[in-house]
């Protein structure tokens, strides 16, 4: 009669509350629903965010560099890949420095260590004897860009020879030098910036 009773008892309680019991439990499974999408959510975030961060990073490092060929009378010929900051100077280093049958008083009267490189140059050290005639690309810096117009030195008509680079703007080319590199010609506001669409791989700074 006693478990009778008390399953009586619970019946009626229930008939009672159901409303806010039923409220509970909904409320119980969508918080377990919550806690499962935060552990989910915290799972996948960090490796796309780590995912997106790497391939960043990879495109950043990417633009960062550059490749030049050294042959010619250098320890270690070939093609080195060198930061876009780089100097004559890094990449003769990066080759090993200068071979023993290198001609040394050519280098020190023509070479500009100083001088910075550009992506795609080729520096060719002559040998001991060479004529330098002989060669098709010296190690100098007018050659260190050839077929581009050097925004530092070049003349005012060969800067009209620039698409859409009249009398006036190369003038204005000449005034606001010397140029750390080609993209001042958008901060100073020499040239509008579809001018420099034209000519960005027509130019250079050495």
């Amino acid at each position: 009669m006693e478990i009778q009773e008390l399953i009586s008892r619970y019946t009626a309680l229930l008939k009672r509350h159901w409303l806010p019991l039923s409220l509970g439990f909904l409320g119980l499974m969508f918080f377990a629903y919550g806690l499962i999408g935060l552990f989910f959510a915290s799972v996948v975030k960090p490796e796309e965010i780590k995912f997106e961060a790497a391939s960043e990073s990879a495109s950043t490092d990417e633009k960062k560099t550059i490749f030049i060929d050294i042959e010619g009378a250098v320890v270690k010929p070939g093609l080195y890949e060198l930061s876009k900051d780089s100097r004559v100077h890094d990449g003769l280093i990066a080759a090993g420095g200068l071979d023993s049958t290198a001609d040394r008083e050519f280098v020190a009267k023509n070479l500009n260590m100083a001088v910075r490189l550009i992506d795609g140059v080729k520096i060719y050290i002559p040998y001991a004897g060479e004529k330098p005639s002989d060669t098709s690309v010296l190690g100098t810096a007018s050659t260190f860009a050839t077929n581009l117009i050097n925004i530092n030195s070049s003349s005012q008509s060969d800067l009209e020879s620039l698409p859409g680079i009249g009398p006036v703007t190369a003038q204005k080319i000449i005034s606001g030098r010397p140029y750390g590199a080609v993209d001042e010609l958008l901060s100073k506001k020499v040239v509008g910036s579809k001018v420099f669409e034209q000519i960005k791989d027509m130019i250079a700074i050495f």
